[in-house]
């Protein structure tokens, strides 16, 4: 089953049913009004949801319409928890190479988490603002789950039968404001800014043989100004699954139903620099700073910038056949000064 909520002068949008071609959609109001809202019960909502899902993917929803991706806000508008992980541990491994420092061992069995702003995201085709390109505007491109309720201390089985949607995201960060922000020793806050949610969040079950060992098992492709920077494979190289994210996200803490979980920066293992870029032969990136660390570690310094007023990010998933699961989210670089 696929889900989205629909741009309608509200602060949460209009959850509308999407067919698996991603082409029509149908608003569900008898059944929830909101995302947030077949979240809350979705025991009573999922099974009348699926139903009117199967109408659209045989073309006999009565209330059917076009889908249009360009109208939707991230299928959670707001939400009541945001926290990121960090399960791609070459990630990590790039940052302290880079400054010569080692990995923690307990990296490899504590997973690392943040909590980022949840008040507010923003929308797939929606722009990612800034007040100053000195601010190190950057991209990354991960995977994340919304959740249902989750008792404190759950299992990580338990966790996982509490995951009921899969989205992609862009998980903006500020590269240059981040150093003094964890020099203070309290996390980040001013260099993590709105993120943006794919148009279309999906079940589990949805994704098939892809979904396996609570991973999405197919590349993530990234583009920057049209052109191809990445396309790592999101279940390779996945230290913590995301019912173990879950499980850490509410360990000394009840999740409640639309809290969302991310995986971190999709990161894949690679030889070097030459050999990484999709130009190269290999699978890229998900985000600048990494191939700024390849830089740094053969050259001693980055040499490629961060993201521009003017440039542009597309964030997306194909199945097997080549089509789009989730959408794309598509978004220019903005200054927030000049916006109309």
């Amino acid at each position: 089953m696929k889900l989205a909520s629909l741009k309608d002068g509200s602060r949460d949008g209009r959850l509308v049913v999407v067919s698996r071609d991603l082409k029509s959609c149908q608003p569900v109001p008898n059944i929830a009004a909101t995302m947030q809202d077949a979240l809350d019960n979705w025991d009573t909502a999922a099974p009348q949801l699926k139903q009117i899902y199967a109408l659209l993917n045989q073309d006999s929803a009565s209330g059917a319409k076009p889908f249009d991706e360009s109208m939707c806000h991230s299928p959670l508008p707001r939400a009541y928890q945001w926290a990121d992980g960090s399960a791609y541990i070459n990630h990590v491994e790039l940052v302290r190479k880079a400054r010569n420092a080692e990995v923690p061992a307990s990296f490899y069995t504590d997973p690392l988490m943040y909590q980022g702003g949840s008040d507010s995201f923003v929308g797939p085709r929606d722009a990612i603002f800034a007040l100053d390109e000195a601010w190190g505007i950057d991209l990354e491109a991960e995977v994340a789950v919304i959740t249902g309720d989750v008792k404190m201390g759950a299992s990580d089985e338990e966790a996982a039968k509490a995951i009921r949607l899969v989205m992609l995201v862009n998980d903006v960060s500020l590269r240059n404001l981040i150093p003094n922000e964890l020099a203070k020793g309290f996390g980040f806050f001013n260099s993590k800014p709105a993120s943006a949610f794919s148009p279309v969040a999906v079940t589990p079950e949805e994704l098939g043989k892809s979904w396996e060992d609570n991973k999405l098992r197919l590349p993530l492709l990234v583009q920057i100004n049209r052109q191809p920077f990445g396309k790592p494979n999101a279940g390779e190289d996945m230290t913590f699954n995301f019912a173990q994210l879950v499980a850490h996200a509410a360990k000394t803490r009840e999740l409640c139903a639309g809290s969302i979980i991310g995986s971190g920066t999709v990161s894949n293992k690679q030889g070097s620099l030459h050999g990484s870029s999709i130009a190269n032969g290999g699978v890229g990136y998900c985000c600048l700073a990494e191939v700024r660390m390849y830089e740094t570690i053969e050259s001693g310094k980055p040499q490629t910038g961060f993201l521009q007023f003017g440039d542009t990010v597309r964030i997306e998933m194909h199945d097997a056949a080549g089509k789009s699961i989730f959408g794309a989210i598509d978004q220019t670089v903005r200054n927030y000064g000049e916006r109309a």
